[in-house]
């Protein structure tokens, strides 16, 4: 009787032991860095991932101040965590600096949120964050192509379009760049692009004069199942997925009468069917187009 007792009480201990050991797998596994603090503010859990990121092993990190481990290099984390435990409102996608052990710099994005214990009252907070270092430095290495890194020159004709390139990435109209073949005209539309409010948006290239008219309309404008023959599947065009950004429309001055037309529809109605279908679509692209041509001396021809 007294040896099934003794196990009747076991049973429960070694199934909460498992099912711990399962969950701190599971804990260690995660990619994103967690870090669990007390009220005090000491480290009670800190997984693998957290010790990659920081440079820290977990079992020097537990009991110890977060500050000590996890370094912000600019932001009052210690005020955003006091506020959490009052308003209980919690922080997501915070972009921060930290310093390693080794003294390297990262950057993280952050969650961080309340823990409650099982009747419902505080217990500390949770950090969960994720090492986008890596992201961030191939977006400014992009980002600063196209700055002006690219356009050389400190002359006088050159500061000026500088100046028109800042100009013009404050506004939403569409643009036109004129200039001789192998004058840059990409890089400016890159550089207006990326410093204007769709810095975040894509930016689609289409080369108007490498496509015959039947193959640009649809590559623009996209098509439908069954529109012509080959058409096996829906595909978008290059107006969709520029949507929320910036299509550049190299030679434009070689675009067709019929094209012409449905861009033309674009810019005054923001919208346009796919190649076959009648459904109307909508989406918020900006155009800058560039040509070699002078298309006014055209025009009145």
């Amino acid at each position: 009787m007294l040896k099934m007792s003794i196990q009747k009480d076991l049973v429960p201990d070694k199934s909460c032991l498992q099912q711990r050991l399962k969950l701190e797998a599971i804990f260690n596994s995660v990619s994103d860095g967690i870090i669990a603090l007390n009220e005090g503010y000491q480290i009670t859990s800190f997984n693998r991932a957290a010790g990659e990121i920081t440079g820290i092993e977990p079992q020097n990190a537990v009991d110890q101040p977060y500050a000590d481990v996890f370094k912000v290099r600019s932001q009052n984390l210690a005020k955003i965590l006091a506020d959490i435990q009052v308003d209980g409102k919690r922080i997501e996608e915070m972009e921060l600096e930290i310093d390693r052990a080794d003294g390297q710099k990262r950057t993280v994005m952050l969650n961080v949120d309340r823990l409650v214990d099982v009747d419902g009252n505080l217990a500390g907070v949770v950090l969960i964050f994720r090492d986008i270092s890596e992201v961030r430095r191939l977006k400014e290495e992009l980002e600063g192509r196209y700055r002006f890194h690219n356009l050389i020159g400190k002359s006088r004709q050159m500061q000026e379009l500088y100046r028109l390139i800042e100009q013009t990435a404050d506004s939403d109209a569409s643009v036109i760049i004129e200039g001789e073949s192998g004058t840059g005209k990409e890089l400016v539309a890159h550089a207006i692009h990326y410093n204007s409010p769709r810095a975040d948006g894509p930016f689609v290239p289409v080369n108007c004069s490498a496509l015959p008219e039947t193959l640009l309309e649809s590559e623009l404008f996209g098509y439908v199942k069954g529109a012509f023959t080959g058409a096996m599947r829906d595909k978008i065009g290059r107006f969709e997925a520029a949507d929320g950004g910036t299509i550049f429309l190299d030679e434009i001055g070689d675009v067709s009468p019929l094209v012409q037309l449905k861009l033309l529809r674009f810019i005054q109605e923001r919208q346009f069917e796919r190649v076959g279908d009648r459904k109307s679509i909508k989406v918020d692209v900006r155009i800058i187009a560039a040509t070699n041509k002078k298309l006014k001396e055209l025009v009145r021809e």
